[in-house]
């Protein structure tokens, strides 16, 4: 085994240490996020997923889609206030802003609460507009979408549920490939 190799081995090994040992720390000291819950009830369904696109201008799904029943209840994912509670195009769509600053959007949707509503977690804030389908092969989708709060930019809402894989660093090799 060459020196180089043995350097890199024992750099791993000791950058592994400090990651592990220091996991409890960090997490101890970092205040808890808030509990995030799905807008629909349990099991569901992604009809279609986020697709994020790379500039603000161009087609994407910029929310993720969740088949349900023409009748289904949409709850409030996070505690907030009910901001938005309007018509947008062709259809009724309410917005929650979280305690975090996050802002979600639902759409289609009837009977939503009226703005300045606060919300808890789990609570009713809309049913569907059963007179709307918006699943893309036809049938009733709940679009559900979700803003940072300083930036405005749209992130996977799934991944606020604990879905969906985080990013991953890859070790880099001589030739910085991964």
């Amino acid at each position: 085994m060459s020196s180089r190799t043995i350097i890199r081995v024992a750099l791993a090994i000791v950058m592994l240490g400090v990651m592990v040992g220091s996991t409890p720390a960090i997490a101890e000291s970092t205040p808890s996020l808030p509990s995030w819950h799905p807008p629909v009830t349990h099991p569901y369904l992604v009809d279609r997923e986020f697709d994020k696109p790379a500039k603000k201008w161009q087609a994407g799904h910029r929310g993720v889609d969740f088949r349900v029943d023409a009748e289904a209840k949409v709850y409030s994912p996070a505690t907030g206030e009910i901001t938005f509670s309007g018509t947008v195009v062709d259809r009724q769509v309410i917005t929650v802003t979280h305690s975090d600053g996050r802002k979600s959007s639902f759409e289609p949707v009837a009977e939503p609460l009226p703005v300045g509503e606060r919300v808890e977690a789990g609570q009713v804030i809309a049913v569907m507009d059963a007179s709307i389908e918006h699943c893309a092969g036809g049938g009733h989708c709940l679009h559900w979408g979700v803003r940072e709060k300083e930036t405005e930019e749209y992130l996977n809402p799934l991944l606020l549920l604990g879905e969906g894989a985080p990013s991953v660093l890859l070790p880099i090799t001589d030739d910085f490939a991964a």
